[in-house]
């Protein structure tokens, strides 16, 4: 058995883990990256990359079905396990980015093993005993598999499993109305498969109302059937799921999408002296473990389980680790698609959330898409952007439409600066582009106080009776 001492020890080269060993190695430190699975983690290899590349295909296939523009409406033929190799391609291509000999290549000492803890200093990876001046837990998470009634005998899908299935589902069951059920319900719509998907609650429930229920109404149009308010009872082989009504949903195929477990069983925490829950690991404002010598970043760390923020977060626990500077983490800054057509996209509260946290001091703007230019031209007008406002200064945004994760990033820039609307008004967009909605946005919130104030106009007679 190997002994190792290095300065940082990662366990898990997801994105987050990536994004601090390279970092960390590049800026002269020791560095230690244990995998036990795939370079890349989950959103490489069975999240954000595949899921998006499947829904290039499937809007490929439905450009052709909607014709317009003086452009023949067709009926495509789709071959389900080409799409699937376009899939498999896009993640070869990116591969290379997160790949072993890459980060070998840094400086970074790769182990291909499980890690677990076996005191509060040191960790056994295969064969190795890597002891660190910090250790960080990037592990990431799986697909939540629940406790149904007849599961067991059943043969399921998820985002794990679902990308590498060749033979074009008759019927694809959904069970789980989140961002990833929808997105899969309608890639797989649109390759030619009918979909059903069941949500206990409301479909794409955490995010603003009146927003979901646009994406809603198009995936419905499109022949998605969406069952919301119904929990699952109940699964047989065949495949039959059973609804808390009474009713059976037949299909050839069912995929779960309810959730993720985050990935912390075979870490020996307890011998780490690492704090945890069934959420993750317990961190603080630092990132920081209960162990001061460990870290938590993604969705290891029990926050919002985005690539984007796992990437963050390593951000702030390299100046911390690397650099021995202090730094915190911060939420109202981050923002999150569901990548459907139309996307939807929110940062900071929802109009709802903002409403019961500021009340009267709210001010909410609204511009739509059908009054954009470029959506016009292109024929995508549904949707809008509404910001969420308190005293000048944006505390949230959300969007629905075409291109809405675009549109967002700008407000993503303008809450992480806590810039104010004034920022927004005096910018200057192209025209025509999409993003000109969000100076659309900035002029609907100063429009009533410069075209509907009495002293204004008193103002502008006043200078136009003595100009010269």
């Amino acid at each position: 058995m190997a002994r190792i001492e290095t300065d940082l020890c990662i366990i898990g080269a997801g994105s987050g883990g990536l994004s601090l060993a390279a970092g960390a190695v590049q800026m002269g430190a020791r560095v230690v990256l244990i995998e036990g699975g795939q370079m890349g983690g989950d959103c490489l290899n069975t999240g954000c990359v595949p899921s998006k590349a499947l829904l290039a295909a499937g809007k490929a296939a439905q450009a052709r079905r909607v014709g317009g523009f003086g452009v023949a409406v067709t009926d495509p033929e789709v071959d389900f396990a080409a799409a699937k190799d376009h899939v498999q391609r896009v993640i070869a291509q990116i591969a290379p980015v997160d790949s072993q000999e890459r980060f070998e290549g840094l400086g970074v000492r790769v182990i291909r093993a499980w890690g677990r803890f076996l005191s509060p200093t040191e960790v056994q990876a295969g064969e190795d005993v890597i002891t660190a001046r910090r250790f960080v837990i990037a592990t990431g998470s799986h697909a939540l598999v629940p406790k149904i009634p007849g599961l067991e005998g059943v043969a399921f899908l998820t985002n794990e499993t679902i990308f590498a299935l060749r033979e074009r589902p008759a019927h694809l069951v959904i069970v789980g109305g989140g961002p990833i059920g929808m997105e899969m319900a309608l890639a797989h719509r649109r390759l030619g498969c009918a979909v059903t998907v069941i949500e206990a609650a409301r479909a794409l429930g955490r995010d603003d109302a009146e927003a979901a229920a646009v994406v809603l109404a198009q995936l419905r149009a499109e022949g998605v059937t969406i069952l919301e308010g119904q929990a699952v009872t109940g699964v047989s082989g065949g495949v039959t799921v059973t609804l808390a009504d009474g009713r059976a949903v037949q299909g050839s195929h069912l995929m779960l999408a309810i959730g993720r477990k985050v990935a912390l069983e075979r870490l020996n925490l307890e011998a780490a002296g690492v704090a945890f829950t069934g959420k993750g690991v317990t961190v603080d404002a630092s990132l920081r473990t209960s162990n001061r010598r460990i870290f938590a970043v993604g969705d290891a760390a029990g926050g919002l389980q985005f690539t984007h923020v796992a990437g963050y977060q390593a951000g702030v626990v390299l100046r911390q680790a690397v650099l021995g500077l202090p730094a915190k983490t911060r939420g109202d800054h981050i923002p999150w698609v569901t990548y459907t057509d139309p996307e939807l996209a929110q940062i900071g509260p929802t109009e709802a959330a903002a409403r019961a946290s500021h009340g009267a001091a709210l001010t909410v703007v609204r511009a739509d898409f059908h009054h954009n230019d470029r959506a016009i031209t292109e024929g995508h007008q549904a949707g809008f952007l509404k910001v969420m406002v308190v005293k000048g200064r944006p505390i949230g945004a959300t969007c629905v439409g075409h291109g809405a994760g675009e549109v967002i990033s700008l407000w993503a820039l303008v809450i992480s600066q806590r810039l104010k609307m004034s920022a927004v008004a005096g910018m200057v967009a192209p025209y025509p582009t999409y993003g000109e909605i969000s100076k659309r946005a900035a002029g609907a919130y100063f429009s009533p106080k410069l075209f509907d104030s009495p002293m204004v106009k008193r103002i502008v007679r006043f200078v136009q009776r003595w100009l010269p």
